[in-house]
């Protein structure tokens, strides 16, 4: 299958809700996600894998146990497995995630509300 590009404009105005990330490539057993959010979400760590978030629109703001980290559009950060984080927007933020395939969106947290069993490809 010959490679072909993504637009993550097109693939963000595909969608409105918030905390529900789409699928929108892989690679070497990873995913490449896009995400509105907007408000808080839960603590929660990922055991196995580390987790990168990059800032496309709006501001991210990355809350660990120690300290908080506030990320502008072009900025990113890796969240070292087993790190416990909550990320949190004031406005709507556009972003790009990277997970190893099938990565719980909420870690090891299970929460009615933002948990999602499975993630729609687009």
């Amino acid at each position: 299958m010959a490679p072909k590009k993504i637009n993550l404009a097109e693939k963000l105005g595909a969608f409105s809700d918030h905390w529900n990330p789409r699928i929108v490539g892989t690679y070497n057993g990873n995913e490449v996600r896009v995400a509105k959010v907007s408000g808080e979400f839960v603590w929660h760590s990922h055991t196995e894998t580390d987790e990168l978030f990059l800032v496309l629109s709006g501001e991210l703001t990355m809350h660990f146990r120690d300290r908080t980290e506030i990320l502008k559009p072009g900025e990113f950060i890796v969240v070292p497995r087993g790190t416990e984080h909550k990320p949190a927007a004031t406005g709507e933020c556009q972003m790009m995630v990277m997970d190893a395939e099938g990565t719980s969106n909420t870690g090891e947290v299970k929460d009615a509300n933002l948990t999602r069993a499975t993630l729609e490809k687009i």
